[in-house]
């Protein structure tokens, strides 16, 4: 009996330690669990993308611009495409520097996403050019920050134009080839805006979540070609350019102060694990550092705490932004992790430590 009762309390210890590393772990992760196992135990980029044909959309700066070097120096043959030539120019020549590749191996394609007439001869250009695309990569996009009631219409009808309805465009073209050849991946950068909403981008969410919805109903027709894989990414607060360029309430109005952006996560360590998912064919993959990360969580598996939770932050949010930093300033990280207070104190309280002894309500 005694025999039998150490081993079940052998067991539950067992159990507990196992609960606790999990827990340590998830504290410490800047991907959900899923994706940080693939980059663990599963397919490297390195073999996976060798050789392959990847077509990256938004190729002229920030995330699209690191997804082009990482995947030149993994030997991926490239067309980048963004509306600024000259920029892409830029991009080619430091890739032909960092890598093994050649002047053919890389082909700078001028796309206007909200100029749909033109992605059919830009998807039959990039296939006359190397034969075939195994990856595309929606990227291309713009975020937002202004408040709903200070925003023209025309500012979310240019968002879902640019945002969803120019990637699904472009989408179209290349899935044609794809079922031709009954294989590839369409890889999407959507946002962990996608999966929760959040104050200063309302037509920015709504895009986000268009895309989610769009990609995961059409995964659910391409049954019947088990090589092609859909693959969305949902970062969080990444460092690029995209804050420079948002829309504000109107089109003619640019941001006039974008803030410091050194909390956010480094671009290089999103593109890895975008690279990542895509040679595991991850259906969704979240990318971000906490809280956001802690929020997908919950917006997954407790809503209605989510929703308490994102109305405290969004307050912070929305005083940030009227006070000219980063929205996102004062709770994200910055060159450490969450430690296991500092994450309790913001789910409970809505506040985080700054410094020991003093707390910094959101």
């Amino acid at each position: 009996m005694s025999w039998g009762c150490g081993l079940c309390q052998l067991l539950a210890g067992g159990a507990l330690l196992a609960l606790l590393a999990q827990l340590v772990r998830w504290l410490r992760a800047d991907g959900d669990l899923t994706l940080l196992w693939a980059e663990w135990r599963g397919k490297k980029p390195e073999t996976e993308l060798r050789g392959k044909v990847v077509w990256v959309t938004g190729a002229s700066s920030g995330i699209g611009e690191e997804l082009a070097y990482q995947l030149s120096k993994i030997g991926a043959f490239l067309a980048i495409s963004a509306r600024r030539e000259d920029e892409l120019e830029r991009v080619k020549k430091k890739c032909l520097q960092i890598s093994n590749l050649t002047e053919k191996d890389i082909l700078v394609l001028r796309l206007d996403l909200t100029d749909r007439s033109s992605h059919e001869a830009a998807t039959n250009s990039v296939i006359k050019h190397f034969g075939k695309i195994d990856v595309l990569v929606n990227n291309g996009g713009r975020s937002q920050r202004s408040l709903f009631m200070d925003t023209n219409l025309d500012v979310y009808s240019a968002i879902m134009e640019l945002n969803y309805l120019g990637t699904i465009s472009l989408t179209k073209h290349v899935l044609k080839h794809m079922i031709e050849r009954k294989r590839g991946k369409i890889v999407t950068v959507s946002s962990v805006m996608g999966i929760m909403g959040a104050p200063l981008a309302s037509g920015y969410c709504a895009s986000k979540h268009a895309l989610q919805g769009f990609f995961n109903s059409l995964r659910t027709e391409l049954t019947d070609y088990p090589e092609i894989s859909i693959i969305n990414i949902c970062p969080g607060p990444v460092q690029s350019k995209i804050i420079q360029n948002v829309f504000t309430e109107n089109l003619a109005k640019s941001l006039e102060n974008s803030g410091d952006q050194s909390h956010k996560m480094p671009t290089n360590r999103c593109v890895r694990l975008t690279l990542v998912s895509t040679a595991n064919d991850l259906k969704e993959a979240w990318i971000s550092d906490h809280p956001y990360l802690a929020v997908c969580y919950l917006w997954q598996y407790a809503p209605t705490w989510a929703w308490w939770l994102m109305n405290r932050m969004g307050k912070r949010r929305i005083q940030n932004f009227k006070s000219g930093v980063d929205a996102d300033a004062s709770y994200s990280r910055k060159k450490k992790k969450y430690d296991v207070q500092n994450l309790v104190c913001l789910l409970y309280n809505g506040c985080v430590d700054s410094k020991p002894g003093k707390k910094k309500c959101i």
